[in-house]
């Protein structure tokens, strides 16, 4: 069965990584599927984020070297015809609090009304409950140590800014 983890990714953190590599033990295949709005610029180019992704991947013990994950530049329309487009039967999200749960619910609803998309939940690592890409790049432009928090080639990168 192939599953699709969609996200901004901007940039991938550690409760990203811990969602794809859960997933990757759970099923044959593993999208991780960068979505972005063409119009919009983000942090990191699209492209980098890809790399960055791949590098924490890599830098994880539950990961690396996995040969069902794949990571793919989603740029916009609707998650279903994607999903449908590379035949997932499911999309896979994290959720650190319910406040991730009411704003992930009603997507799901509208997906599996759209095309029977089922989404699934699995709750985050509660380490990471704290931590998303917006909070991320807040805390580091305000000088804040995210160690620990986004892969080290992350850090690089950010630092690198």
């Amino acid at each position: 069965m192939k599953v699709v983890c969609p996200g901004s990714y901007d940039p991938v953190t550690v409760g990203h990584i811990d969602i794809v590599a859960r997933a990757a033990a759970l099923f044959d295949e593993v999208v991780v599927a960068v979505v972005h709005n063409p119009a919009k610029t983000g942090h990191f180019p699209v492209d980098e984020r890809i790399a960055l992704i791949r590098a924490g991947l890599a830098e994880d013990e539950c990961t690396a070297g996995a040969d069902n994950i794949a990571i793919d530049d989603v740029a916009g329309g609707l998650l279903v015809d994607y999903c449908r487009d590379i035949g997932a039967s499911a999309v896979l999200k994290g959720l650190r609090s319910g406040t991730d749960f009411a704003y992930e619910l009603p997507m799901a609803l509208m997906n599996r009304h759209l095309t029977d998309l089922e989404t699934l939940f699995v709750p985050g690592d509660p380490r990471f409950e704290h931590v998303s890409s917006s909070l991320i790049r807040e805390v580091h432009a305000l000088g804040g140590d995210i160690s620990g928090l986004v892969p080290a080639a992350v850090l690089e990168a950010m630092d690198a800014r």
